[in-house]
């Protein structure tokens, strides 16, 4: 009696020469040390200073950077820029790893079908991707921002519906140069389901271009939550999101100019650090340089 093997997916050999690689980009790993401190900061930071969000001071108005114990200065209502800006963080982060998740969920769903399943249902997939990307992504966002009532959770799906095509446009490319490949044809010729192909056999050998696209979601969705804030159709105060400072403090650039600076500053670290990682985990998964 013949036994047929069950079909195996190829060896990813190339790990650990993924992270030896990753290791060695320099940007990628202060990338990584930057958000690592910023993740701490925003979720204990808050419990070590001794002013909350909501506490107010007019007498402490505008107080500057190291003014006692407000160690970034105060706000026009005398309330903590420091604790505003942490407790901020922690929205404005969680808006974008959960926007980051739930885009990459869509896109990669609707790649993998797209690219595996092939024929009418991967057309009529892609016409619907290329549709929303005709439209341009920042006013489909503030208008569902405009309609819908403003939240976290709100601003979350906004931005992860608005964020989904250009995932599935990878996931789709990668998953038809695999579909032909000679581990799937071995998993068809002993019966195994296509479910079961696309997301057992074909997406873990995917993961690595959809690695790299979540790393860079995540900035992009704390870039739009902050803009769409800062044009007051996102969170809203008293809840402070880094947008909504931005947008408070427009008025007082010239006379506190702080107000400004340091949340965007914030962003610019988050931003930036989250694209070198993104830098770092392209190169290091790019598994072509081993065939070489």
């Amino acid at each position: 009696m013949t036994v047929i093997a069950a079909p195996a997916t190829p060896t990813r050999w190339w790990h650990s020469r993924a992270v030896s690689r990753f290791t060695r980009h320099h940007l990628a790993l202060v990338g990584i040390a930057m958000i690592s401190l910023l993740v701490l900061a925003c979720v204990l930071g808050p419990y070590t200073l001794p002013y909350d969000t909501l506490q107010i001071d007019l007498r402490a108005r505008f107080a500057p950077p190291l003014s006692g114990q407000h160690y970034l200065g105060t706000d026009p209502l005398g309330r903590d820029l420091a604790a505003r800006l942490l407790m901020a963080g922690r929205i404005s982060l969680l808006v974008g790893f959960s926007a980051m998740l739930l885009s990459t969920l869509i896109g990669t769903l609707v790649g993998v079908t797209a690219g595996y399943r092939g024929g009418w249902v991967g057309v009529a997939l892609m016409r619907t991707v290329d549709g929303f990307l005709s439209y341009p992504s920042i006013f489909l966002v503030l208008a569902l921002a405009a309609t819908l009532r403003p939240s976290p959770v709100m601003i979350t799906v906004i931005i992860a519906v608005t964020s989904w095509m250009e995932t599935a446009r990878i996931v789709e490319a990668e998953v038809r140069s695999l579909r032909e490949r000679e581990f799937v044809q071995a998993a068809r010729m002993v019966g195994l389901s296509g479910k079961h192909i696309m997301f057992r056999e074909i997406l873990p050998n995917a993961m690595g271009p959809i690695i790299v696209a979540a790393s860079l979601a995540v900035a992009r969705a704390i870039l739009l939550e902050a803009y769409i804030s800062f044009l007051g159709y996102g969170i809203q105060p008293p809840l402070p999101s880094w947008g909504n400072m931005l947008n408070g403090a427009q008025q007082y650039l010239a006379s506190a100019p702080w107000l400004a600076i340091i949340p965007g500053a914030a962003i610019t670290i988050a931003v930036t650090s989250f694209n070198f990682i993104g830098d770092g985990l392209r190169d290091a998964l790019d598994v072509r340089d081993d065939h070489i």
